[in-house]
């Protein structure tokens, strides 16, 4: 999962400073992740957000063929991807302000479900956030490549972490694509679906 920096939609690009405070409300699946020190001359600093009229639009646009990726694309409210590229100069603090912020994400009822440590020292978290102990009402996903940037998503509404790719793929948003593929790989091999049918 190597250099999730070239997107096929339009991105903002920032340039702000450092905040570690983490907004997510009680029963909310948005998370603010707040600010970050730019990444300095020649480094990446990305945001992509897309809200419910948006994903709405994308929904109808593949009904008709493909009426479960509509399905799926409708039942997220917003998708926000920060892609935060790593230099002397802002690598400190971004790796500080990503763990603050998984620690905030767990002392707010945050599950973690996925957690990859490779040994090149790239590191993946997972959270979800259950609203009523049943329904999911958000997803985030942290990746840090210590030697080349931090990727944060968050996507608010009833997604699953194993749908990520899916949903990458059909908004056609490259980190999206990656991680998916890489929750995907992180899953336990020998793990049996759970609507899968028991064997004779």
């Amino acid at each position: 999962m190597k250099t999730m920096i070239r997107y096929s939609l339009a991105v903002a690009v920032l340039a702000v400073g450092v905040n570690f405070n983490v907004f997510a409300g009680p029963a909310s699946g948005r998370v603010d992740f707040g600010k970050f020190t730019p990444s300095g001359e020649g480094g990446e600093f990305v945001e992509i957000q897309i809200k419910s009229n948006l994903l709405s639009l994308a929904a109808q646009l593949v009904e008709k063929q493909e009426p479960e990726a509509a399905k799926l694309v409708r039942s997220v409210e917003l998708i926000h991807v920060n892609v935060i590229g790593l230099t002397d100069a802002n690598r400190t603090d971004t790796l500080k302000q990503v763990r603050q912020i998984r620690h905030d994400l767990e002392a707010q009822g945050w599950e973690p479900n996925v957690s990859v440590r490779e040994k090149d020292g790239e590191d993946v978290g997972v959270y979800t956030k259950t609203r009523g102990g049943e329904a999911l009402a958000g997803l985030v996903i942290t990746v840090i490549e210590p030697k080349d940037e931090v990727v944060l998503i968050n996507i608010v509404g009833d997604i699953r972490p194993e749908q990520v790719a899916i949903l990458g793929e059909k908004l056609d948003i490259k980190p999206l694509k990656e991680v998916g593929a890489a929750l995907k790989d992180a899953a336990p091999k020998d793990a049996t679906p759970k609507d899968a049918a028991p064997k004779d």
